[in-house]
Parts: C-alpha cells; sequence; structure tokens
C-alpha cells in the first residue's frame, strides 16, 4: 500500500517511520505541502492520503482523488469536519483516530486555564529581565468555583475529572448526557449564565458553530474564563474580541483558532499579519493564544501513527473498518 502524507512535520515522522518499518512496510512517501486544490494532483499513483486538521478535502477534490484510484483518507484526528463526508460517501473511505489522549487534551485545557489565571507567561517574561514586581498578576482561586464543561466525549470527560480534582463544582452541557458520569447535565444557557469558567470540548457541527456568539457571551457572568482545546469554529472570534473590550472574560485561552490554515503549525514571525482578528486577539493582555498543540504528547503522538496505520492495515486487508466516518 502507498500513502502520500500532506503537511508533514519532523516530528510526524518520528512514531510513523518507526511503527511502518516495524509491524506494517508500506510505502510512505512525507510531503511538506497541506492537502489543498492546488497539491491534490500529487496524490496520483496512491491508495490513500494521510492529512491533518488544517488540510482539507472538498467534494471537487474528492472526485479527482477517485479518479485517480484514491481509495481512502486517513486522518490523523479525531476530528473530520474538514473532509465533505457526503461527496465521498461510495467513493472513498474516510478513516479517523477516535481517541488518541484525551488527558493530553484536558490537561492542556487546564494548563491554558492556569495560565491565563495566574499570568505565569507574564511572570515569566518580567523575571527573566529581573523585573520582580508582581502587582497586575493577582489571579482566582479556583477551588470552589463553577467549571461548565462544553461537550462530554473523552476529553471532556478527562477534564471534568481534572476540575474536580481541583475541588471545583462542575456542571456539563451535551446534547447526549452520558448518565454514568458524575456530573450535573443543564442547559447550555444555565452553563453560560452560571459558570465561572467555561471549556469547550465538543465537536465542529451545524449545531456547534458559533456556539460562543453574541447571545451566548451576553449571558455569561462578568470575568468569566474561556478555553477552547477544540475547534476555532466554536467561537465567533468577532464577538469574542467584544466581550474581551466588555470585560465579560477575565482571561481567554485559545488553541485553536477558526481561521488558523497557513497560519498554525508554520513561522510567519518575518510576515505582515493580515488577519485583523488574530492579530487584534494577540494584544490583549488576558488572551492566551497557542498553536494547536493540545495534542502534542509523546503518548497522543505515537497512538495517533499507532491508529493511523492500523486503519490503513485494515483497509488494505480488507478487515472491517471500526473508525470509517462515511456512513
Amino acid at each position: 500500500m502507498k500513502i502520500a502524507f500532506y503537511s508533514t512535520k519532523p516530528y510526524d515522522k518520528i512514531w510513523f517511520d518507526s511503527l511502518n518499518k516495524e509491524k506494517y512496510g508500506f510505502t510512505i512517501d512525507f510531503l511538506e505541502s497541506p492537502c489543498k486544490e492546488a497539491s491534490i494532483s500529487l496524490a496520483r499513483g496512491y491508495d490513500a492520503i494521510c492529512i491533518f486538521v488544517n488540510d482539507y478535502v472538498t467534494a471537487p477534490m474528492i472526485e479527482e482523488l477517485y479518479q485517480m484510484g484514491v481509495k481512502a483518507i486517513l486522518l490523523r484526528s479525531a476530528g473530520f469536519n474538514h473532509v465533505d463526508l457526503r461527496a465521498a460517501k461510495g467513493k472513498l473511505e474516510v478513516l479517523r483516530v477516535p481517541s488518541y489522549s484525551p488527558e493530553a487534551v484536558a490537561e492542556y485545557a487546564m494548563a491554558m486555564l492556569l495560565t491565563v489565571n495566574r499570568y505565569t507567561h507574564k511572570a515569566y517574561t518580567r523575571t527573566r529581565e529581573f523585573n520582580m514586581n508582581i502587582n497586575g498578576l493577582m489571579g482566582r482561586d479556583l477551588f470552589r468555583k463553577t467549571a461548565g464543561i462544553v461537550g462530554t466525549g473523552k476529553i471532556g470527560q478527562a477534564m471534568i475529572r481534572i476540575c474536580q480534582g481541583f475541588s471545583m463544582d462542575v456542571i456539563a452541557y451535551d446534547p447526549y448526557p452520558n448518565s454514568d458520569l458524575s456530573v450535573k447535565y443543564v442547559s447550555k444557557e444555565e452553563l453560560f449564565r452560571n459558570s465561572d469558567v467555561i471549556s469547550l470540548h465538543c465537536p465542529l457541527t451545524e449545531e456547534t458553530y458559533h456556539i460562543i456568539n453574541k447571545e451566548s457571551i451576553d449571558m455569561m457572568k462578568k470575568n468569566v474564563y474561556l478555553v477552547n482545546t477544540s475547534r476555532g469554529g466554536l467561537i465567533d472570534a468577532g464577538y469574542l474580541i467584544e466581550g474581551l473590550l466588555n470585560r465579560t472574560f477575565a482571561g481567554v485561552g485559545l488553541d485553536v483558532y477558526e481561521e488558523e490554515e497557513g497560519v498554525f503549525y508554520e513561522d510567519r514571525s518575518n510576515d505582515i499579519m493580515r488577519d485583523e482578528i488574530l492579530a487584534r486577539l494577540t494584544s490583549f493582555p488576558n488572551v492566551l493564544i497557542s498553536s494547536h498543540m493540545g495534542f502534542f504528547t509523546r503518548e497522543a503522538t505515537k497512538a495517533i501513527a499507532e491508529i493511523t496505520l492500523e486503519n490503513a492495515y485494515a483497509l488494505d486487508q480488507g478487515k472491517e473498518l471500526k473508525n470509517s466516518v462515511v456512513s
């Protein structure tokens, strides 16, 4: 089986190379190019392509892949909103990594919350210059504060456990409640109104697109903390900026951004940033932005490689495709 990997970074090869040589023996070519209209022709001659979160595959691209004889799209992610599944049905298999390390993402979400709350990033910068003044760095106890968890899949469940470990009062919203969880489910409106901390852990769907918008922000307490380690499209960034200007938010942690394609995972330090919203967000002293790295642990990257290659093996051997997202 021949697989073309798009959007390859040096760290992608660490586990994929070794695991493939140990167990599978596929022909893998690592391409630096992202997967988009202009680069889809690079897939000619391959049985499958493998893409990451900021790649995308539209209906015309799927038709082109199908005509080239490509059999599958392997996702190095749990989310699949960047692939036109309707167009893929009956033409290409789409196989994802449903769970790699929920704890990695949840732990990172809590790290972002702790950072924006206690200003550890600013303290680090100050003390590097021997400025030991702590004025302006006052945070708040998380003890007995209310954490609102939006989405109670595996990552949301891991975040619930972490918040409970901090003795926070946890409430949750999910259209499909899990009765096995020791958490109080509420409506999303009640969650927005009563939470001191809101952490997003839901997939990006038509229902969740811009779930954080003017209406939901207007419901929130003053000085609420918001963390998003899921998908950028969950937040309407324009209204987020308005909320920041109105001091609704005490702190915001964003590991994702709706227009992150072509920016996140790249070195743009010598470029003029043309995304005015992203540039504006970085100007707020209480906003922490990172480059979609919540998953980035050794355990998680190894699991991604293992499951992705196992998906390819199942396809190659005609076995059951347990992680297919094309119904």
